[in-house]
């Protein structure tokens, strides 16, 4: 048999049990095709690059799955027909990964709120400490003198 990653995305509207019970009646389906489905890592509710059928997030999961290709297509088939799925997409992996995914290990590193061993951007000093940003000169007059009034200028009052 072989080894698939699948991942899909689900409304934003539905709930976290409604998601849970999805992923158990593709488990059914695997399983029905003489498969089985591995780890089940749900990723939560995440902000969408772009709208997908007037969704602006999506509930992402990803499943390992050993299974023959005849159970796969079946469940990408009912996954296309359903109208709780917005998209998915099945890998052929050589081997599935061990422990946490990428995207799962990244939340946990961005939970963690501090920057670890990272210096400060600012160095010593503090944020407000900086002088301000001269963009070209003051515009204050400064060293160019005033400004002279304009000549024939047609929208100019006389």
């Amino acid at each position: 048999m072989a080894l698939y990653e699948h991942v899909f995305l689900a409304r934003q509207d539905l709930s976290p049990q409604q998601v849970d019970a999805l992923v158990e009646q593709y488990k059914g389906v695997i399983s029905a095709g003489g498969g089985s489905v591995g780890r089940v890592e749900n990723w939560g509710l995440k902000s969408l690059t772009y709208r997908v059928n007037k969704n602006r997030k999506a509930y992402y999961t990803l499943m390992d799955i050993t299974a023959p290709a005849a159970a796969v297509k079946e469940m990408e088939r009912q996954m296309g027909l359903s109208e709780d799925v917005l998209r998915f997409m099945t890998i052929k992996v050589d081997k599935h990964e061990e422990g946490q995914s990428a995207m799962l290990q990244k939340r946990d590193r961005d939970d963690r709120g501090d920057r670890g061993d990272r210096p400060s951007r600012f160095g010593d000093r503090e944020r407000g400490d900086r002088p301000p940003r001269s963009f070209g000169g003051d515009r204050d007059g400064g060293d160019r003198g005033p400004r002279r009034p304009r000549d024939n200028f047609e929208g100019a009052a006389e």
